[in-house]
């Protein structure tokens, strides 16, 4: 997805939970619901983990140093991994502590009308949000299902404002659910359920955030994709010129969501000069970053005698 599109979902998302968490704290202080303050805390994490998002974003931007020669790409995972604790810490911790908390000493929320009228307005901020996040992720997906998409996305700042703008729009729901089992049906202790209920909601997301961040950290590959259409690309040069017997395995990389590192080692024929060899790379290279314009560290190299487990034949069965 295009960085100035992450960018936008971000801001929208930020804009949005910072006029939520205000109604929320608004409506906590008067009611005095668990749930509703759970809630509000949930925005702040929201609000703050969309504030590093952006921070993430534009310090990834940063042009390639002698002391970072692939450049700050990764950054942006970085932040995003934060997000993900905090998020794990300050809203799934806090709102099952307050929960909790709570079901030690329940009483029954006063003004429950105003909690009504915020979840409402709520609400309505948070589809906002949900809708261009949804938007921009439906885009980058695809065909793919959405788990699948989610999985293979090498974008955090995307899918971390969809899970965090998911995992609102579920809260305020069980929030609302709590509010309605206090009021009609009297279950006084109704509030405090629903807040610990919110924080497991929030704790599942923050898991699922955390372990797709700690794999790109560490290192994801390109997609299968992109892998084979570069394969190809060297094949129809081989098929063209008879100057390559096989391609070694293809070994790539995301430095950040359009941001592609790939080696690969090229197995010529004996007869190919060295001056030849040096052409036919160029020409690759030229024809590999037209293709896919996010391969941005690109290394092919002749080798004569590749090991056997990393061979990659051209005519392959």
């Amino acid at each position: 997805m295009a960085g100035t599109s992450s960018t936008t979902v971000v801001l929208a998302a930020l804009g949005f939970n910072g006029l939520i968490a205000a109604s929320k704290f608004v409506a906590a202080g008067i009611t005095g619901s668990a749930a509703m303050l759970s809630e509000a805390l949930h925005s702040v994490a929201d609000t703050g983990n969309q504030a590093l998002l952006l921070l993430g974003i534009r310090r990834a931007r940063r042009p390639a140093d002698a002391r970072h020669p692939f450049g700050y790409g990764k950054e942006l995972y970085f932040w995003s991994f934060v997000v993900a604790i905090l998020l794990f810490s300050m809203g799934a911790g806090v709102a099952i502590y307050e929960g909790v908390l709570k079901l030690q000493t329940p009483h029954a929320v006063t003004s429950p009308i105003v909690n009504y009228v915020v979840l409402g307005v709520a609400l309505a901020f948070e589809l906002g949000s949900t809708f261009i996040a949804v938007k921009a992720f439906n885009q980058e997906r695809g065909e793919q299902g959405a788990i699948a998409a989610l999985r293979h996305s090498k974008d955090p700042a995307l899918f971390t404002v969809l899970l965090e703008d998911t995992a609102a729009l579920a809260g305020l729901v069980i929030a609302l659910a709590g509010n309605l089992a206090a009021d009609f049906l009297g279950w006084v202790a109704a509030d405090a359920v629903a807040s610990i209920a919110i924080g497991g909601v929030l704790a599942s997301v923050a898991a699922f955030m955390t372990l797709e961040t700690k794999s790109l950290l560490i290192g994801e590959a390109a997609t299968p994709e992109v892998v084979d259409g570069v394969r190809r690309l060297i094949e129809a040069q081989a098929a063209t010129t008879g100057t390559i017997k096989r391609v070694h395995a293809i070994r790539t990389m995301h430095l950040g969501p359009e941001d592609v590192l790939l080696a690969a080692r090229i197995d010529f024929v004996d007869s190919v000069s060295a001056a030849q060899v040096e052409g036919i790379v160029g020409g690759l290279e030229q024809a590999i970053r037209r293709r896919y314009p996010e391969i941005r560290q690109l290394f092919l190299a002749a080798a004569a005698e590749p090991r056997a487990e990393t061979v990659s034949p051209l005519a392959r069965t």
